[in-house]
């Protein structure tokens, strides 16, 4: 995790390395903590944002603020100045050696609780270890429901929605080579983003980026599915059905997948 100043101006703008040390001495990282390569933090600015900082191969950071410009965040920077400084201690150890000494009956009632109270953690779980294919359509309610949830006090969005929940359940799929599960999760994010164009009035490169990914996500799963041409039509149909209902914004996104999908296939 050894990083210096340099990386961290080579990753945003002068002002906003600026901005963001200035932070980091206002001491406004708070909760700054260290799991094996990943360090996560609240810093406050004009509201608390929760950043994410991955340090396992380069530096890949994520912020919930509305930043759209080039580089990183101020707030990203705070954290990772902090770290530099001085870094957090690794509670994976820690947590390695308690659960080496729980009963199992005692790991298990805990995690029956942790799942009842958090539902974002039971997708992943059963992501990862449940038999059961979550339909698109309750993924696309729950990001409907964060455009509902972050319009509530005015009518449009105007910070950065967090969905990387999202493309933490593709992933379980993924590893279990569930391929078109995946998939429909990666399909609720496109969609649900470009349907709610309209209604994003900030923070336009984080949706454009978050997009981008979960459109470069579907065409991976669709293609490692191996499969029928019957099957690969009807995904490649989502596709073509969102393009021509897509978004101006989006369109030329949905297009340039579908030719992704129809070259890689051929």
């Amino acid at each position: 995790m050894n990083v210096d100043e340099e990386a961290i101006r080579s990753r945003c703008t002068d002002a906003v390395f600026e901005r963001g040390r200035t932070y980091r001495r206002e001491g406004r990282v708070r909760r700054l903590q260290r799991f094996d390569d990943v360090v996560t933090a609240i810093v406050q600015g004009s509201s608390a944002y929760d950043v994410t900082v991955e340090f396992d191969d380069g530096i890949d950071a994520r912020c919930t603020c509305p930043y759209d410009g080039p580089g990183e965040c101020k707030h990203v920077v705070a954290v990772i100045l902090e770290v530099a400084v001085d870094e957090p201690r690794d509670e994976s150890k820690r947590v390695t050696a308690i659960l080496e000494a729980v009963p199992a009956a005692d790991l298990r009632a805990f995690v029956r609780e942790t799942l009842a109270a958090n539902p974002d953690v039971r997708d992943r779980f059963l992501a990862r270890f449940g038999d059961d294919d979550t339909p698109v359509e309750k993924y696309r309610e729950e990001i409907e429901a964060l455009f509902d949830q972050h319009t509530r006090e005015y009518p449009v969005v105007t910070d950065a929605i967090d969905f990387s929940h999202f493309f933490d359940v593709a992933d379980q799929y993924r590893s279990r080579g569930r391929y078109l599960p995946a998939a429909s999760v990666y399909r609720a994010v496109f969609e649900g983003i470009d349907d709610n164009e309209d209604r994003i009035d900030a923070a336009y490169d984080h949706y454009a980026r978050t997009l981008q990914s979960a459109l470069e996500g579907y065409v991976e799963c669709v293609l490692a599915a191996d499969l029928g041409q019957d099957e690969f039509e009807k995904y490649s149909g989502v596709l073509e059905e969102q393009a021509m209902s897509a978004h101006p914004a989006n369109s030329e996104q949905f297009y340039r997948a579908i030719d992704d999908l129809e070259n890689r296939q051929s």
